[in-house]
Parts: C-alpha cells; sequence; structure tokens
C-alpha cells in the first residue's frame, strides 16, 4: 500500500470513530482532488490528508498551501453544485504523523482549518 493510501485509510478510520459518515473518498474535478468528504452535526467536511514520517521539516498541515486551498475550494463547489443540500460546509485538515511503517504516532483532526 502506498503512504497516499495508508493515510487517507488511517483518517477515514480516524473520522468514522469520531462519528463521521464518510460520503467521498477521492473525489476528482479538473481543480484537483478531495481526499475524503465526511459529514457530522449538519455540516460536510472537505478533509485533506497530509501524512509525513516525521515532522523535521515541517508539519504536515504546513503542505497544504494557499495555492492547494485555492484548488480544494474549486473541486468542493463542485461537488457542492451536484449536492446542494449536504450540509454547511468547511474545510479540514487530518495531518498524520508515523510511528513505523504503517503505525501512527499521532493523528490530529484540525477543523475548519482554513476559509473559503
Amino acid at each position: 500500500m502506498n503512504r497516499g493510501q495508508l493515510g487517507e485509510d488511517l483518517a477515514a478510520s480516524y473520522l468514522a470513530a469520531h462519528g463521521y459518515t464518510i460520503v467521498a473518498r477521492n473525489f476528482r474535478t479538473r481543480y484537483g482532488e478531495i481526499d475524503i468528504i465526511a459529514c457530522k452535526d449538519g455540516f460536510v467536511a472537505f478533509v485533506e490528508v497530509k501524512l509525513r514520517k516525521n515532522a523535521r521539516f515541517g508539519l504536515p498541515r504546513e503542505a497544504v498551501t494557499h495555492a492547494k486551498q485555492q484548488k480544494l475550494i474549486l473541486a468542493a463547489e463542485a461537488w457542492l453544485a451536484v449536492h446542494p443540500d449536504a450540509g454547511q460546509p468547511r474545510f479540514d485538515v487530518v495531518e498524520i504523523l508515523l510511528a513505523g511503517r504503517e503505525a501512527p504516532s499521532s493523528i490530529r483532526h484540525l477543523e475548519n482549518a482554513f476559509d473559503a
């Protein structure tokens, strides 16, 4: 399993364990991809997953640049055009640091990580 898939699987399991319903994974548009779309408590969360072996070169969330945020916003708008009643949209980041090859040392869910 590649690291991207591992990170998304860990994040989806974490979100589900915390009461989220996963409604889509790897939603692709011409603007980019949304790793996970999940719903909870009237919100639809567009989740970017970032996994790193360690924080030596910065925290995983720091890789969600302004340019990446703009692509996520456009992709979310495309999804919302088809699902207008999904809930109040927000953008989350799940950052994962690995302890070993496939075991996370930490998973942190940052709700409303940036504004549209």
